[in-house]
């Protein structure tokens, strides 16, 4: 059977068309410029589920559903989820990996962090809204139950 040329340079056109739209679409949004933002985290939910041997060993699981307020802790601007894994109690290290959400968009990043010093997650994994073709890190700076966390976000 042989198909129209017609026909098939109708088809042909739509789908650049459609590619095309697409690609506009895309490009015109998220962040055009870097963006620093800093929330601090109350970390009020905090869940250790011990897993294997008994008290703090690898394999132990945390996990979390925070509010996030704006970096002067005065007015809630969002909430966080996410969970970690135990890596090295020794170490104090743990794999991590969360969902920040904001009002014009959600943050995700994973990485390392550590119990007794100031952590930077090295990778910004995805993002919607605002955010959506956002790279970069988020540094966290915990006291008590606490953290300032700051996105240092490229697109």
């Amino acid at each position: 059977m042989r198909r129209s040329p017609v026909v098939a340079g109708s088809v042909v056109i739509a789908m650049c068309a459609l590619a095309v739209g697409l690609g506009v679409a895309a490009a015109g949004s998220g962040i055009t410029a870097p963006v620093s933002i800093t929330v601090v985290e109350h970390a009020t939910s905090d869940k250790v589920i011990d897993i294997g041997k008994q008290g703090d060993s690898t394999g132990d699981i945390l996990t979390f559903h925070n509010d996030v307020y704006d970096e002067t802790d005065a007015t809630k601007v969002g909430t966080d989820q996410g969970q970690c894994t135990r890596m090295s109690p020794k170490d104090g290290t743990w794999e991590c990996w969360w969902t920040t959400s904001l009002p014009d968009g959600q943050v995700t990043i994973e990485g390392p962090y550590l119990d007794a010093s100031n952590t930077v997650l090295a990778a910004v994994t995805g993002g919607t809204g605002e955010y959506e073709n956002a790279r970069g890190t988020m540094e966290a700076s915990c006291k008590g139950s606490e953290c300032t966390m700051t996105f240092k976000l490229i697109p």
